[in-house]
């Protein structure tokens, strides 16, 4: 089942985040897809904000992940250098961490992805409007999807 959202402004988009980070627990696995631009690290923004990290937060784009603490600590991934890429960051062991992990782009790593996880997509339908589209994949996550009364 997927569940939808429609938001219209970038604020928006975080305070549905903001609320969905209440309800993840360790080692919970969020993936992001949407164009450039669609809001994806917007989003994690407000994940990491409901998540009590103080620090600001912005794309690992050329770092492909960066390491956040608060009351959860946040791995951020931004996986789009990864492309066709053979490259096994220790992925394992960062989704078995005490972290939430978000991956943007997280197609590129389809293999290395944990069998369970909620995968979000964030589409632009006008200047400030975002459709967000959740698909939990595991009971885990259709639980949290139905928590959050969508």
């Amino acid at each position: 089942m997927t569940y939808t959202i429609y938001v219209d402004s970038p604020e928006e988009t975080e305070e549905f985040a903001v609320k969905l980070a209440g309800l993840l627990q360790p080692q919970d696995v969020l993936t992001l897809e949407g164009d450039l631009g669609a809001g994806k690290t917007t989003f994690t923004k407000g994940i990491a904000k409901g998540l009590g990290i103080k620090r600001m937060v912005n794309s690992p784009t050329f770092t492909i992940l960066k390491q956040y603490s608060g009351n959860l600590d946040l791995n951020h991934f931004d996986v789009y250098r990864l492309e066709d890429s053979e490259e096994d960051i220790g992925f394992d062991e960062l989704f078995s961490s005490d972290a939430v992990s978000v991956v943007e782009w997280a197609k590129f790593i389809e293999d290395y992805l944990p069998a369970d996880r909620l995968e979000i997509t964030i589409t632009r339908q006008s200047e400030t409007g975002r459709v967000i589209e959740l698909h939990p994949i595991g009971e885990r996550y259709e639980t949290v999807c139905k928590e959050l009364k969508l």
